[in-house]
C-alpha cells in the first residue's frame, strides 16, 4: 500500500491559519489573570519562557542557536510581545488590533499584482474598520507602543515567513529561546512576584502554550506553503475570528456594522487567489526538507 503523506501536509495551509486564529484569542483569558499579579511586561516574559521551554524541550533545536535568521526573529517576538501588553495596558483591544493591521495591509498590497488581489484586499480592509471601529481615545504613549507593535508584527510575518520556508519548526524553537534571552533583561524583574504563586504559574503557561506555541506552530505550517502576502490577507481574519468566538464563547451578539464586517473580510480572502507556485525544485519540496542554506536567503 503507498505511502500516505502526513497530516501536516494534507491539511489545507488555510486550516492552520484558522488553528493559529482562534487560539490566538483564547489566550488573552489567562492574560487578565496574570496582569494583575505581574503587569504586562511579566505577563510578555512569563509567555514567552513558557513557549521557550516547551518547543525547546519538543524539538532541541540545539544546532541552530547561532543562525542570524532566527535571533532576528527571536528579538522581534521579544520586543513585539512586550510592546503589544504595553498598548492594551493602554488603549482599547479593537484599536491596537486596527493599528497593527495597518503594516499588514502594506505586505499584502506588495503582492496584489493582479486586480482581483487589490480587490481583495481593499474588501477585507473595509471589512477590518468595520469590526474593529477604530477610536483615536487614550494615553499617547499607549499609541506609540501600539505603533511599534504593528511595526514589529510586519517584521514577523517577513521572517517569519523566512523561517517558515527554511528550518520550519526547529528554526520556530530556536527563534523563541532567542526570545526569551531578549526579553528577560527588558522584563525579567517584572515576573519576579510570580515566584511561589501557583496561580501567576499556571496562567504563565497557558498564556504560552495558548498565545504562542500553539498559534506560532500554525503560522509556520500555513507559511510554509502560502505566499507572504497571501497570509498577510489572511491576517484580516483576525478580527472575525474574535467575533465568532465571542458569539460561541462569551455570549457576545455582534452589532449589524460588525456582521457586515466580518462578510467583508471572508469575501476579501475569499476573492483573493495565490499566484502559481514557481518552477523551483527546492520551493517544491516541504520546507523541513529543504536544504539549510535556506537560512541565509
Amino acid at each position: 500500500m503507498p505511502s500516505r503523506r502526513p497530516l501536516a501536509d494534507r491539511l489545507p495551509p488555510h486550516t492552520w491559519f484558522v488553528g493559529s486564529a482562534v487560539f490566538h484569542y483564547l489566550g488573552p483569558a489567562f492574560a487578565v489573570l496574570l496582569f494583575v499579579r505581574v503587569g504586562p511586561l511579566g505577563t510578555a516574559w512569563l509567555r514567552i519562557a513558557a513557549a521557550a521551554v516547551v518547543l525547546f524541550a519538543w524539538r532541541r533545536p540545539t544546532g541552530l542557536l547561532r543562525e542570524p535568521l532566527l535571533m532576528s526573529l527571536g528579538a522581534v517576538l521579544a520586543v513585539m510581545n512586550c510592546c503589544f501588553y504595553l498598548a492594551i495596558d493602554r488603549l482599547p483591544l479593537g484599536t491596537v488590533a486596527a493599528i497593527e493591521f495597518l503594516p499588514v495591509i502594506a505586505l499584502a498590497a506588495l503582492g496584489a499584482r493582479t486586480r482581483r488581489n487589490w480587490l481583495a484586499l481593499a474588501v477585507a480592509v473595509v471589512g477590518v474598520y468595520l469590526l474593529t471601529g477604530v477610536r483615536l481615545a487614550g494615553e499617547p504613549l499607549g499609541f506609540l507602543f501600539a505603533f511599534a507593535n504593528a511595526g514589529f508584527f510586519a517584521l514577523y510575518i517577513v521572517l517569519g515567513h523566512r523561517v517558515a520556508q527554511g528550518a520550519g519548526l526547529d528554526g520556530l524553537a530556536a527563534s523563541m529561546v532567542a526570545a526569551l534571552v531578549v526579553v528577560t533583561p527588558l522584563a525579567g524583574w517584572d515576573a519576579v512576584p510570580a515566584i511561589g504563586d501557583p496561580v501567576a504559574i499556571a496562567a504563565g503557561i497557558g498564556v504560552g502554550v495558548a498565545s504562542s506555541v500553539i498559534p506560532y506552530v500554525c503560522d509556520q505550517m500555513a507559511m510554509s506553503r502560502l505566499s507572504r502576502a497571501g497570509y498577510a490577507l489572511l491576517v484580516s481574519l483576525l478580527p472575525a475570528t474574535a467575533t465568532v468566538i465571542g458569539i460561541v464563547v462569551l455570549g457576545q451578539l455582534p452589532s449589524a456594522q460588525e456582521i457586515a464586517g466580518v462578510a467583508l473580510v471572508v469575501v476579501g480572502v475569499a476573492v483573493h487567489r495565490e499566484p502559481p507556485p514557481r518552477d523551483d525544485t527546492n520551493a517544491a519540496r516541504p520546507a523541513r526538507d529543504r536544504a539549510p542554506a535556506a537560512l541565509a536567503s
